[in-house]
């Protein structure tokens, strides 16, 4: 590659945002309406859909712009007419009640070959995807949706999407820079695929070690367990307890946001700072009573409604901060406990099942987990030496995971840093047709 810092001729990209891009010799302004064609999905009914039939492409089959299939509908085949996506065509979101997911969008690969897609979806195919794959990845085609929503609307139609303008190369060197990011591409799945893998390997010693059917070196092995009162078993050797016997309620509050700053719980980071999430329902429920929990170091709290898909965690906050009265708390209250190893317990599957089991509430949104119902549980209780060390295993995956996530963020900020130049031309690619 190389840098040419005086270009030969320009032309201009005129946006609707009346911002300009100089683009190099021989670059050229398309909309993508003279590149390609624009195919609709199909459209079906709640009744058409069945265990086994043909699977329909949807947004959630979209995530970080591969085609995924951990969330699939499928429906009948009987006397069905379809547009069947082809290999290499680009699958866009074009309409979702979530803005953010609008023009999210993934390569059509052999395995998603002739696959149906839904109408909420679009699918642009055209000879040029290889390059155009890349060049919806940027801050052109995104302010190109950003212009087409509007004020008020969550969809894009055909005609709007045909209008895209996108700067575009010569051929070849169309080719030579979605070689480059294609390699850019390689080395991020993988990356992501090693993410994967890792976090199928930590919920399997979870499932595994936090329940006793896999014990450690060094510990006692068991033919033998108890069961308990909900039917989960646990090694003989090891004491089962009720919640209320190992952790006590915290009930301080506070209504002094200077000294204690308001933290929220999520499922994906655990306790962070509120600004970064923004809770209507909690700050309603907070403006009536100015009161807030505090919650110090090594505190696990939960949120009750959430708490069966997972929205439970240790604060690993360094000082006394505080959350809404919503949320319940919880602290050791015993000795020889490492509160590490009951953290990732309480995120186990069997866990889950169990606060399913435990839920009241008359509708499934509505359903919570009482704090009186959650200490009430049994729990097991190795040795002290064995909770730490299992502890020390899964806190080890969570590293191994945590490096491989900075690399990933690393290489997609390299690869972003690349197409901000070569899809703009500001940096030219060398190859052995055409040497610019």
């Amino acid at each position: 590659m190389e840098n040419k810092q005086k270009m030969k001729r320009t032309e201009v990209l005129e946006g609707r945002s009346n911002k300009e891009m100089v683009l190099p010799c021989g670059w050229e302004i398309k909309e993508l309406g003279e590149l390609g064609e624009v195919v609709s999905g199909l459209t079906y009914s709640p009744d058409m859909v069945q265990e086994n039939g043909v699977l329909v492409l949807r947004s959630s089959n979209v995530q970080n712009r591969r085609i995924v299939f951990t969330d699939n509908v499928f429906i009948k085949k009987e006397g069905l007419k379809f547009n069947p996506v082809k290999k290499d065509d680009i699958l866009i979101c074009v309409r979702n009640g979530s803005r953010s997911l609008i023009g999210k969008n993934a390569k059509i690969d052999e395995d998603s070959n002739g696959l149906a897609f839904g109408a909420f979806m679009s699918v642009f195919r055209s000879d040029f995807n290889d390059y155009l794959f890349h060049a919806f990845d940027t801050d052109i085609y995104n302010k190109e949706i950003h212009v087409n929503l509007g004020a008020t609307i969550n969809s894009i139609n055909g005609s709007d999407l045909k209008r895209f303008k996108i700067p575009l190369p010569p051929l070849q060197e169309q080719r030579a820079i979605a070689n480059i990011l294609s390699t850019w591409d390689s080395a991020i799945n993988l990356t992501q695929n090693l993410i994967s893998q890792k976090e199928a390997e930590k919920k399997w010693l979870m499932q595994n070690l936090l329940t006793g059917k896999k014990r450690l070196k060094g510990f006692e092995e068991s033919n033998k367990n108890h069961i308990t009162d909900l039917g989960v078993s646990f090694p003989l050797d090891w004491k089962i307890l009720k919640v209320k016997e190992v952790f006590k309620e915290r009930k301080e509050t506070s209504s002094n946001q200077s000294e204690y700053p308001l933290f929220s719980l999520t499922i994906e980071k655990g306790l962070t700072e509120k600004t970064d999430r923004y809770e209507r329902s909690f700050l309603l429920k907070d403006q009536d009573n100015n009161e807030y929990k505090l919650i110090y170091p090594n505190d696990i709290l939960f949120n009750p409604m959430n708490l069966r898909f997972g929205a439970i965690a240790k604060s690993k906050i360094n000082k006394i901060v505080s959350v809404s009265a919503y949320y319940n708390s919880i602290f050791v209250n015993k000795e020889e406990i490492n509160v590490d190893f009951y953290e990732a317990l309480f995120k186990t599957p069997q866990f889950f099942n169990l606060y399913e089991r435990i839920a009241i509430g008359s509708l499934m949104e509505k359903k919570r987990v009482h704090l009186s119902n959650f200490l009430l549980l049994e729990i097991p209780c190795p040795t002290l030496d064995e909770q730490t060390a299992i502890a020390q295993v899964l806190q080890t995956a969570d590293k191994e995971i945590e490096i491989l996530k900075t690399k990933l963020d690393q290489q997609k900020l390299q690869k972003k840093g690349l197409m901000q130049v070569l899809l703009t031309g500001r940096v030219r690619v060398k190859n052995k047709l055409n040497r610019i």
